[in-house]
Order: C-alpha cells, then sequence, then structure tokens
C-alpha cells in the first residue's frame, strides 16, 4: 500500500516542499528502507520512529517498507521529518486511513515514548503550507505558536504521535490556535528596566542617537572609560519603534530558523537587540558553520548590532561586515549548501581614543605611546569607517552633571519624536512604490530625488568634502543624515543648518586618519 506525507526542508530562512513516500507490503526481508539524499540526523528517524510507533500502541511494520523522500536531489537535514515519516508508514501498513494526510503540511521530532518535541522553521514552514494551498500545518506544540501569526493559515498543534494518529482519522479534534493568543504578543512592549532619562549630561550624544534611530544611521562612539558610551547605548531599545507585523514576522523567522524563537516568548513585538562579544568569531558575526545557519548581523535584523570596544574585534571579523552594511544582505557559501540571509540591521559601535582610554581627558593623562595609538585606531580600517554615518565624541561626564537632581527627557517622549520621522520616511518612499522605509537605506537615485539641497549649501558641502578628504560614500551618507535631520525638524528641504549638523558628524574621518 502507497501513502504519502508532505513535509518541508529548510534552506536559509525558506522552507521547501519535501513529500515523504511510503510503500508497504513489498517482498523480502521485514525492514525500512530510507532514500532520498538524507543526512545522518534523518537516517537516524528510522530507530526513533519504530520506537515511538511501538511505545505508541501501533504494529511495526512485518513486511518490506521502502519510504522515499523528495525531490531526491535535495539534502534533508535534522529530525523534523521523524513525524511525517511516521504517519506515512503508519498509512503505508494499513494502521490508519490516510486519505486527508494530504491536507496538511507535517513537521515534528519524535522521542522514542511518542512525544512530539519543537523544531526550527516553523514560521517558514506555514508560510510554504499556505503557498501550496494546504488546509492547515501540523506542528509540535513548542513551535505552533509562531505559525499562527500567518494569516490565512489553520495551525493544529500536537503532543504525542498517538495524538497525531487521531486527530487525522478523525476521532480526536484539535482545535487551530488563535493568533490573537500568541504569546509572542503576551507583553507590554513599552516596558523596559532602562530609561534615557537616568543619562546625566551628554546632551550631544543623545542628540546624536537620536538622529541615528530616527533615519536608521550607523553610529560610532567615541569617549574614555565611564563616559556612559555602553550606557547609553543599552537605552536604544527604549526608543526604537514598535515593528510592523511585516517586519516582526522578518525577524521571527531569522531567529526560528536559528532555533531561538523561544527566546522571543513574552517580550512583546520589540526590535532585536545583538551585543557580541569581542571574542567572536567570523562565523559567529556573519553566519554559517557546517550547516549554514544565521550569524549575529541576521540575528540583528530590522534591529541593532551594538559592538562594544570595537577595535578589540578581530580585524577579520570586522571588515566581514563591510558587505552586509552595505548591501543589507549576507550570503554564506559552503560545502553543505549557499544561502542568503536578510541583515538589514543599525550599527552602533563604541571605543576609547586610544588603548588606556583618556587621549585628550582633562582629568586624566594618557599613558599610551604615539605608536600604541596609531596601532590601535588602525585596527578598525577606513572602509569601515566610511559606512558609518555618525561619528560622536562623548567626553568625560562632570561632576557638576552627575549631581544634578533634574532628570532628562525620557524614553516614551523620543520615541514618540522617532516614530513620527520614521512614519514620514514610511509615507514618503510609498508613494514611489520602494520597500525602502529609513533614510539610511536610501539608494543613490533616491539621494538624488530626496536629498537636493542649493547651490550655496552644494558649494559648502564641497569645500568639505576637500578639507576632510571624504569619499563618494562620506558624501552620499551626509546627505542622508542631513535628510534626516530635515525630516526631525518638520523641514521639506535640507538647509544649512542641517548640513552643518551632519558634516560635523564626519569630523572623526580627519582626526583619526
Amino acid at each position: 500500500m502507497l501513502a504519502s506525507t508532505t513535509s518541508a526542508a529548510l534552506q536559509g530562512i525558506d522552507a521547501l516542499p519535501v513529500t515523504v513516500e511510503a510503500n508497504g507490503g513489498e517482498k523480502g526481508e521485514p525492514r525500512c528502507v530510507l532514500v532520498g539524499l538524507p543526512d545522518a540526523a534523518v537516517k537516524e528517524a528510522l530507530d526513533r520512529v519504530n520506537s515511538s510507533i511501538s511505545n505508541s500502541g501501533f504494529a511495526l511494520p512485518r513486511t518490506k517498507v521502502t519510504i522515499n523522500m523528495a525531490p531526491g536531489d535535495l539534502k534533508k537535514e535534522g529530525a523534523s521529518f521523524d513525524l511525517p515519516i511516521a504517519l506515512a508508514l503508519l498509512a503505508a501498513c494499513g494502521n490508519f486511513q490516510g486519505s486527508g494526510v494530504d491536507d496538511f503540511l507535517i513537521a515534528g521530532e519524535l522521542g522514542l515514548s511518542g512525544e512530539v518535541r519543537g523544531i526550527r522553521g516553523g514560521l517558514a514552514m506555514a508560510v510554504l503550507a499556505r503557498k501550496l494551498g494546504k488546509k492547515g500545518i501540523i506542528l509540535p506544540h513548542d513551535s505552533a505558536w509562531e505559525a499562527s501569526l500567518v494569516e490565512g493559515l489553520s495551525v493544529y498543534p500536537v503532543k504525542s504521535l498517538a495524538e497525531t494518529v487521531d486527530f487525522l482519522s478523525g476521532k480526536h479534534k484539535i482545535s487551530a490556535l488563535i493568533k490573537e493568543n500568541c504569546p509572542y504578543f503576551s507583553s507590554n512592549a513599552d516596558s523596559f528596566d532602562v530609561d534615557f532619562n537616568e543619562i546625566k549630561g551628554q546632551l550631544n550624544l543623545k542628540r546624536a542617537v537620536e538622529i541615528s534611530v530616527c533615519g536608521g544611521h550607523n553610529m560610532l562612539i567615541i569617549g574614555p572609560p565611564g563616559s556612559g558610551k555602553s550606557m547609553v547605548a543599552k537605552r536604544i531599545p527604549t526608543i526604537l519603534p514598535i515593528p510592523s507585523l511585516d517586519e516582526y514576522l522578518e525577524i521571527l523567522n531569522i531567529f526560528s530558523i536559528g532555533g531561538l524563537s523561544s527566546s522571543l516568548q513574552g517580550e512583546g513585538m520589540v526590535r532585536p537587540i545583538r551585543t557580541p562579544h569581542h571574542t567572536i568569531s567570523d562565523v559567529g558575526l556573519l553566519g554559517g558553520g557546517t550547516k549554514p545557519g544565521p550569524g549575529e548581523v541576521s540575528l540583528a535584523h530590522n534591529g541593532v548590532l551594538f559592538m562594544d570596544e570595537l577595535p578589540e574585534f578581530k580585524r577579520s571579523a570586522l571588515e566581514v561586515l563591510r558587505q552586509p552594511i552595505e548591501d543589507g544582505i549576507v550570503t554564506i557559501s559552503r560545502s553543505a549548501g549557499k544561502i542568503t540571509l536578510p541583515c538589514q540591521f543599525m550599527l552602533v559601535a563604541a571605543m576609547n581614543p586610544c588603548p588606556c582610554g583618556y587621549l585628550g581627558d582633562e582629568k586624566n593623562n594618557c599613558r599610551c605611546s604615539i605608536p600604541q595609538i596609531q596601532r590601535y585606531r588602525n585596527k578598525i580600517s577606513g572602509p569601515l569607517l566610511d559606512r558609518i554615518d555618525l561619528h560622536v565624541e562623548a567626553p568625560a561626564v562632570s561632576i557638576s552633571d552627575l549631581k544634578a537632581q533634574r532628570k532628562g527627557e525620557n524614553s516614551c517622549d523620543i520615541r514618540y519624536r522617532v516614530s513620527q520621522c520614521r512614519e514620514l520616511q514610511v509615507q514618503r518612499f510609498k508613494q514611489i512604490n520602494t520597500r525602502t522605509k529609513t533614510n539610511a537605506n536610501m539608494s543613490e537615485n533616491l539621494v538624488d530625488k530626496f536629498c537636493n539641497i542649493s547651490a550655496a549649501n552644494m558649494e559648502l558641502l564641497s569645500l568639505a568634502m576637500d578639507r576632510m578628504s571624504l569619499s563618494a560614500r562620506a558624501y552620499n551618507r551626509i546627505l542622508k543624515v542631513s535628510r534626516t535631520i530635515a525630516d526631525m525638524g518638520g523641514a521639506d528641504n535640507i538647509e544649512k543648518e542641517h548640513l552643518l549638523e551632519a558634516i560635523q558628524y564626519r569630523s572623526l574621518d580627519r582626526s583619526l586618519y
């Protein structure tokens, strides 16, 4: 008897359809043969499936059974094929009528007791199920909630093989999950343990942070130890605008592919902030591995990548950031395959002005020699620095500022202004049918269209370019920052004061090199 089920294989952030076929009643020694380019984890599925079938009260096949996973040229990886293999095997051996199995996309790992365990990529599989026109998708209970966010698809959570068989046989009813009850929405996204009003002084730095977040611009903060660099960076999530549902699904999908979606439950719809340690490897930052998966740059998609002590990162790790920052995608090629992942993040980096940290400080003497300072700063290449829009100095906080009782502006008020500015940009770009959402991501054509400046301001910018030896990339980034500053002020055109403020945020191009 021939039976089949539909499952999915993960490739990058997408799921590809896989048909699991089982043919029972064949002549020969009673055994199961698995074909279709399975990896080691899938080959081991037969042992898990047999034990799971036995402990779930079903009879093991007493004839030769061939199980095929099509298409044959697509490598099948992971334990998510356990459940569809078991169901196809049971249907092929006559344990239940599997006429309704083909209405669903099915995935799940089986325990020896028959328990169905969580898998990676539930959201991507749900998107595929809707694309294939399936009636619904059957997933482990632990992986089903993320799939419930896909519109127009019924998601059925299961906890055991026996429960799944009873559901498909019509003996047991399982209610489809309701999106509104999803635990990913269960927390207040406006609730944070920290607030911008806790930062004393540093008015220029706070202004630069608001500009950076409003336009999605990359930013580098330079200052001595204790000047508040990390303190400010940790509060950036409190002023980030709430992501749209489409943006959040992109975030959740990447976390799901990486097996990290459970870490987002109870957090609400918030943008991710990733803070890798400076000992991270190139693969950990960019992504890859034996089975290519997302790295920190992709996990920061639609959010923030904060790199503290930037010069302490390995030079090779810093250099791999150049292409992702520029293109918003990262392509990883390995012997196991090639995948492309999104990585549209805002880079926030912090560093000391020198190895000891006190160069230029009024109260502490710098102990570093000139060659030491040069070696320290040269760890950040010119091309990488060129891709950072704002370079901001954070001087040591004065005693009078620390003793001040009056608190600064709170995160809620700043977040409101940021959201208003972001919405302005979304509406502007929507008029020309582009997927661009922030000023930082404007193409050269969009810069020409929306960043026009007067002849007098062009002469001013040209003078700054000559004196500071800025590149063509820096030229475009100054115009983008100017557009953001103008948007924050409600101005239709870029004026002289907007341009001058944007130029002064490039001053470190001259002081560092």
